[in-house]
């Protein structure tokens, strides 16, 4: 069973970091290229509302997978790893993180989009830029952790 969890676990990284990665490295870059402010606010609002529903059902997933595999391991008498411990920290800080993305920033984006205040909903957007970027370094960390930390155990 810890095979099933592994591959669910690892859907959701995929489906959380690479799509940080497509957003701020790919869509976001060709947005500012070819759309002013007024259209390209609503795009990229609208694209990260699907992304972030998307992000919300792969935090559960991971958080689900992973409890399954710490009590897995515990049942069976073993002791987690140093690297499962810090992976859990990590992902406890990236998902603060991405709650307040979620709950706080990208509503505030579309409250100002709504109100026509595009100024607004650029500033709203370049808070949600960097707390993403906030958190693709630290998921870079978490899989560097989960692949070199291994070692260390």
């Amino acid at each position: 069973m810890r095979e099933v969890w592994l591959l669910l676990h690892l859907v959701a990284v995929v489906i959380w970091i690479g799509g940080m990665f497509f957003a701020h490295f790919c869509m976001r870059p060709a947005a500012v290229a070819t759309l002013e402010p007024p259209q390209r606010l609503p795009m990229m609002s609208a694209a990260l509302g699907r992304f972030f529903v998307a992000v919300a059902w792969s935090l559960a997933l991971l958080w689900g997978s992973g409890i399954a595999m710490f009590a897995q391991l515990s049942v069976a008498g073993g002791k987690p790893p140093m690297s499962w411990n810090l992976m859990a920290a990590i992902a406890l800080v990236m998902t603060a993180v991405f709650v307040v993305i979620w709950l706080r920033r990208h509503p505030a984006m579309q409250s100002a989009l709504a109100a026509g205040e595009i100024k607004a909903a650029a500033t709203a957007l370049d808070g949600i830029r960097k707390l993403v970027t906030l958190n693709l370094v630290l998921g870079f960390l978490t899989i560097a952790v989960a692949t070199v930390g291994r070692l260390a155990n």
